[in-house]
């Protein structure tokens, strides 16, 4: 039974942070969620030193407060004339340096670590269960992820158009009367959302990259938004179900066997996709070559 629960966490970060990683990566924006997943970690101790405990909701608001503010610190250094880039590479270096120095300074006041922030606890979500009129409703990190996939599945149903539009034109889209911005911030907070709630138990190594890898792999395999979204979930499935079953052989860490795994996936993607993979463009020269002879 633990083997399930832990895939299916997987599963559901996967499926989150592929469907979000899309869009980022039409709009250039991978590596927010980089900059998101570390720079919640002031958030988190400020968190356990206010409360004196691990409770999950004390948590996930501490952590979507600094997310929040990670987002509006981005864009205005950006709005300043900053670049994107750089302004990442700020924001969530500086906040994460912040959390760092409040749990070294703090650390008799804090049971957390590094390893937790970097590598999770997607080994023992079965044992933080929900109870619930004395029933075990099962891990609450199952729960928690699976209402954020749900949210972030409703939002992206209800305005799929608009989402598209502004990753592909924001010009267009502000020209018909698409309040660009609102929609930017909305998918940075549904982005600063996924994160935090993912951040517990599978920390910031398996949220960057599931939020970054599958999304780019499928982003090579079609030209179709509504396909390469598939094809991102999928990728995400295959990689924490993989990768658990790698880690078990290997007796390596869960969640850097899923990225490897990722990886992996997403190098056969580079090497043999069909359009815009390696194999695809080296015939495709040959072809022009021996045409121009």
């Amino acid at each position: 039974m633990a083997d399930f629960w832990i895939i299916l966490t997987g599963t559901l970060v996967a499926a989150t942070c592929g469907v979000l990683g899309c869009f980022l990566v039409l709009r250039k924006m991978a590596m927010v969620g980089d900059a998101i997943s570390h720079s919640v970690l002031p958030g988190i101790a400020i968190a356990f030193l206010v409360s004196s405990s691990r409770d999950s909701l004390l948590m996930l608001i501490g952590a979507a407060v600094l997310g929040l503010i990670t987002i509006f610190l981005i864009q205005a250094l950006q709005q300043s004339g900053l670049q994107s880039d750089a302004s990442i590479g700020i924001v969530f270096t500086a906040l994460f340096a912040v959390g760092v120095i409040l749990i070294s300074r703090n650390a008799s006041h804090i049971d957390l670590d590094l390893d937790c922030v970097l590598f999770g606890e997607i080994a023992y979500v079965q044992w933080d269960t929900w109870i619930w009129n004395g029933y075990d409703m099962g891990p609450v990190a199952v729960w928690m992820l699976g209402g954020t996939l749900l949210l972030v599945l409703a939002a992206i149903l209800l305005f799929y158009k608009q989402f598209k539009l502004c990753a592909f034109d924001p010009a267009l889209a502000a020209a018909v009367g698409i309040p660009v911005a609102l929609f930017h911030y909305l998918l940075m907070g549904l982005v600063s959302l996924s994160t935090v709630a993912s951040f517990e138990s599978v920390g910031a190594i398996l949220v960057v990259g599931m939020l970054i890898i599958p999304a780019s792999a499928a982003y090579l395999l079609t030209d179709r938004l509504s396909v390469m979204l598939g094809y991102s979930v999928l990728i995400g499935v295959l990689s924490a179900a993989g990768g658990y079953y790698a880690a078990k052989w290997l007796d390596a860490s869960i969640a850097g066997s899923m990225v490897t795994v990722a990886g992996i996936l997403f190098l056969l993607a580079f090497i043999c996709s069909p359009k815009h993979g390696l194999i695809a463009r080296f015939g495709k020269r040959n072809r022009l070559n021996s045409a121009a002879v």
